[in-house]
């Protein structure tokens, strides 16, 4: 089973459980997303959605990434104005994201301590955190490595 059915399948049982639908289109956005790898745009998604689907407008898109971000199985690139599967939709902390600058490969961490600490110091400073994005661009290991 690849990564990104493993996903799908997962994604269903936690809509099931919540009690809130993944229509065919949610489904097929989340698909494309994991399939990618990286950060795919929304409008990315509309040119290979509409392929598949006459009918794919961006609000199409736009509904379905912001179901997908609620329900926490796909998480937003703001940098890029890009988005990418959750590796983890049953973690419920922060996140934070390792983009590659070169590749464009994002792997996904769950430093809990972090998160924490910032939404602690927000607090103190009578701030109400609604939403927490921690980016870190470089390179990956792989586009490291010299040329063979």
């Amino acid at each position: 089973m690849t990564e990104a059915n493993s996903l799908l399948l997962q994604a269903e049982s936690q809509c099931h459980t919540r009690g809130v639908r993944f229509t065919p289109i949610r489904r097929r956005v989340l698909e494309l997303i994991a399939e990618n790898g990286g950060g795919l745009k929304a409008y990315d998604l509309l040119d290979k959605l509409s392929t598949e689907h006459a009918a794919a407008r961006p609000p199409t898109v736009y509904r379905a990434l912001e179901f997908l971000i609620d329900q926490g199985l796909v998480h937003r690139i703001e940098s890029q104005n890009a988005y990418v599967a959750c590796a983890c939709p049953e973690h419920t902390h922060g996140f934070q994201l390792l983009i590659c600058r070169q590749c464009g490969y994002v792997e996904e961490l769950h430093l809990d301590a972090i998160s924490d600490e910032l939404a602690t110091l927000a607090k103190r400073q009578g701030f109400n955190v609604e939403r927490q994005t921690i980016e870190l661009l470089g390179l990956c290991q792989q586009c490291r490595q010299p040329s063979a």
